[in-house]
């Protein structure tokens, strides 16, 4: 049965307005939950219905999902019982999708530091920051043995379009202080994805297989210090860094801290082979070296 109408969470968020443009660029209707009034705003701005409610709706988000053919979940609040309120959310979401495909967001980061490049079959060993999605994840994907059709995407570090992790805890810093953060030497590689790309691969997983799981990453895996190196020319101070110990950083940045510093390299291979995902963006140090549009 195609996908002509899907439901998302986090649609006003930075990876949702991105998602929510594929979407529709494809010709699929969108309607999108809004907890406030300039969420609302935003994604009336973008052509998605907005419906209002939060991720602890759980009546909202089962009918909505009711209404739609599919369900993408974008959505998170990281507070104090995180875990608990997304596996909620989603078991709200594949209630009311019944059958039609539901698909959540996980993350690399899960497979904590890799030996050399890895799918997603490789052992999962994730920091403290992203532990909690081991269990939700495990239960998501049972549900497929009851009739749900849950897909997991696995986004790397998420750049491009001035926004995201990239822009709050190293480009933002940087042009305020005139200085880039790096944690330790910046030897370690990230495995990376470009926003546009990544909603992409969101909208091919409509379509993936139930149970499956794709992680969302370019084949290149620029090392921490390339990224600073680069964000410093785009922010306007070249060369310039402030070294961070991993427990400076930890103190700074919270516990995001210790996955910034992870060594990852992953392939996308599985999701260009199954899904036909083909990611445009595959140069991020000269994305990321550019100066942000004023």
């Amino acid at each position: 049965m195609p996908v002509t109408k899907v439901f998302v969470t986090g649609g006003s968020g930075y990876v949702g307005r991105h998602t929510v443009a594929a979407l529709l660029g494809r010709g699929i209707t969108v309607t999108a939950l809004a907890r406030s009034d300039r969420s609302a705003e935003t994604l009336s701005r973008l052509g998605a219905e907005p419906v209002r409610g939060t991720l602890t709706d759980t009546e909202v988000l089962r009918e909505a999902a009711s209404r739609a053919d599919g369900a993408i979940h974008l959505g998170v609040d990281y507070l104090e019982g995180t875990a608990a309120a997304d596996r909620v959310a989603a078991d709200a979401l594949l209630d009311g999708v019944g059958g039609g495909p539901y698909v959540h967001t996980g993350g690399v980061w899960v497979y904590g530091d890799t030996d050399g490049v890895v799918d997603e079959d490789a052992p999962k060993n994730p920091p403290a920051v992203t532990a909690w999605r081991l269990a939700t994840e495990k239960h998501i994907l049972a549900r497929a043995a009851t009739g749900a059709h849950p897909v997991i995407v696995m986004p790397g570090v998420v750049y491009g379009d001035g926004g995201g992790l990239v822009e709050m805890y190293f480009a933002g810093p940087a042009r305020e202080t005139g200085a880039v953060p790096l944690i330790g030497d910046g030897g370690n590689h990230w495995a990376v994805v470009h926003v546009e790309d990544i909603a992409e691969l969101y909208v091919l997983a409509l379509d993936a297989a139930a149970g499956s799981q794709y992680a969302g990453v370019s084949e290149e895996h620029p090392t921490l210090a390339g990224i600073v190196e680069a964000i410093g020319r785009s922010a306007g101070c070249p060369g310039r860094t402030e070294p961070l110990t991993p427990a400076q950083a930890a103190d700074r940045m919270g516990p995001i801290a210790g996955a910034f510093a992870l060594d990852q390299r992953m392939t996308g291979a599985r999701a260009r082979r199954e899904l036909g995902w083909k990611p445009r963006h595959t140069d991020a140090l000269t994305e990321l070296a550019r100066p942000l549009p004023t």
